[in-house]
């Protein structure tokens, strides 16, 4: 599988599985907008712009894509947690085999390391391939 299509379904599953998360009464009650997905999303964009504020920015865009699907599944009335959970199950599986197979190891924790970082080395080469700096 491509880190181009995978790593943004296993990141935008797993905001899909925060988003659906239980939040304690004192975060609800201080703003419906706050959830785990929100807190890891702005946690997420202060890790990026301290690694570069251009990449921070793009991938604080880039979140903002991934995250519309979890709003669109809401307010269809549909279930997020279980869809987000097997696209999750589907498209980690698959990325920890793909890795198996061009790597020769199997290194499940490391590719969880990699999710949060992910996103920003897709930016990257993106910016690389745009002529861009960062």
């Amino acid at each position: 599988m491509s880190a181009w299509l995978g790593i943004p379904l296993i990141v935008g599953s797993l905001i899909g599985i925060l988003w659906s998360a239980p939040v304690p009464a004192v975060l609800s009650n201080a703003s419906p907008a706050i959830n785990f997905a929100t807190l890891f999303l702005m946690a997420t964009f202060v890790y990026y712009c301290i690694l570069s504020i251009s990449l921070g920015f793009a991938g604080f865009l880039l979140l903002l894509v991934l995250t519309a699907p979890c709003i669109w599944i809401t307010q269809a009335g549909m279930p997020l947690a279980p869809i987000s959970s097997a696209l999750f199950l589907v498209t980690f599986v698959w990325h920890v085999v793909d890795t198996k197979l061009a790597t020769g190891r199997l290194c499940v924790i490391q590719n969880l390391q990699y999710l949060m970082i992910g996103p920003m080395w897709i930016l990257r080469a993106a910016y690389r391939k745009l002529g861009l700096g960062y």
